[in-house]
């Protein structure tokens, strides 16, 4: 059975026993990103605007209604929406979880979890060149596609973080109408198979990766940096090579397989 019908049937199944008053802390058979223990939930129908700093407090947050959708459907909204400079933390992010997070300039998610990627977990929106997203400690599990997507400018850094069963940690969009140079610093930062590749940049618009600290778990040929040509709003855009070169850096040193 394939982890995305195993995830289906567990959803189905974790209703039910909820109805019972009973918890279920994993689908069997699968190892799961340490999701904290949730201290209380809140159903959002709209999405939250963050400005200057939020502290979840261990709450879970789910979507409802226009928020409640839970697939890759594109342009849904967002749980969440940070405006520049904020600051989001202790928060778990369950399902439906909409388009998680969107950052509309520098933002920072500080032990931020998802319990299953909807859209993507977190975007980043910003229109300056010096903009910075920081995400510091938590997880993501179930993400069928992106867990980070980089729309606008700016640099993201990912650390101390956790990741399962996911498409790409991070992804600098391959055919936004902008298109900009784009940077990410990836250290301290353990993935568990399955997993496509841990980011994927635009080699023809000088997007550069930085490796440090990486664990790969379970698969000892998932992909660390995969090269594309980007484009301007015209298709997917094509996959050209992967591994350590100038837009994606590190050495063999840099990551460990368990």
């Amino acid at each position: 059975m394939s982890s995305r019908v195993g995830k289906s049937l567990y959803g189905a199944a974790l209703a039910a026993l909820t109805m019972l008053g009973t918890v279920m802390v994993a689908p069997p058979g699968h190892a799961e990103v340490p999701v904290p223990d949730a201290r209380g939930e809140r159903a959002v129908s709209a999405t939250i605007t963050v400005e200057g700093a939020m502290d979840g407090g261990l709450t879970r947050y789910y979507g409802e209604g226009e928020l409640g959708g839970g697939d890759q459907t594109e342009g849904q909204p967002p749980i969440f929406e940070l405006a520049d400079g904020a600051t989001l933390q202790n928060v778990i992010i369950g399902a439906p979880a909409a388009d998680g997070i969107h950052c509309l300039g520098s933002c920072t998610l500080r032990n931020v979890w998802w319990e299953d990627v909807g859209e993507d977990a977190a975007t980043f929106d910003a229109d300056y060149a010096s903009a910075t997203m920081t995400i510091q400690g938590g997880g993501a599990q179930y993400a069928a596609d992106k867990v980070f997507q980089a729309n606008g400018a700016g640099t993201m850094t990912i650390s101390d973080f956790q990741v399962e069963d996911f498409g790409k940690l991070y992804r600098s969009c391959g055919n936004c109408s902008d298109q900009v140079d784009r940077h990410v610093v990836i250290d301290n930062v353990t993935a568990t198979a399955p997993g496509d590749t841990l980011a994927g940049v635009n080699i023809n618009y000088g997007d550069t990766a930085e490796f440090s600290g990486i664990t790969i778990v379970g698969d000892s040929g998932m992909g660390v940096c995969t090269w594309y040509e980007g484009n301007v709003d015209s298709g997917e855009p094509e996959e050209v090579g992967s591994g350590p070169g100038d837009n994606c850096r590190y050495d063999r040193s840099d990551i460990t397989f368990e």
